[in-house]
């Protein structure tokens, strides 16, 4: 039976993100910050994620829309979800880019008197 003649059902996956972070983490091997990549996720930019999760067979379409419309709403979801196995110390440089987009963004919408 290939994927095309199993039936899908909103099962197949929980929509929580944990196997969702689990097969599609950042590359964090080399140690390295991949500030692109925080910067496209910031952005809104999840066309590589929204791929790796409709082509791996292991999400329902339904699920993918959900998981697209959770990041949309909130693109630090999915952010969240990549950083999940990441060790503390990954996730504290992870997460200082974040909020260092957070503040510029804040920054360049303050109105001046």
């Amino acid at each position: 039976m290939n994927t095309d003649q199993r039936m899908h059902s909103d099962t197949v996956v929980a929509v929580d993100g944990d196997v969702f972070a689990t097969m599609f983490t950042l590359d964090l091997g080399d140690g390295e910050v991949d500030r692109e990549a925080v910067e496209r996720i910031y952005a809104g930019d999840f066309d590589e994620w929204i791929e790796a999760a409709a082509r791996s067979g292991l999400f329902t379409p339904q699920a993918v829309a959900s998981l697209v419309q959770t990041w949309q709403d909130n693109p630090k979801a999915l952010f969240d979800a990549l950083l999940v196995d990441a060790d503390e110390m990954t996730h504290k440089r992870y997460a200082i880019i974040w909020d260092a987009l957070d503040d510029a963004d804040t920054f360049e919408n303050v109105e001046y008197a």
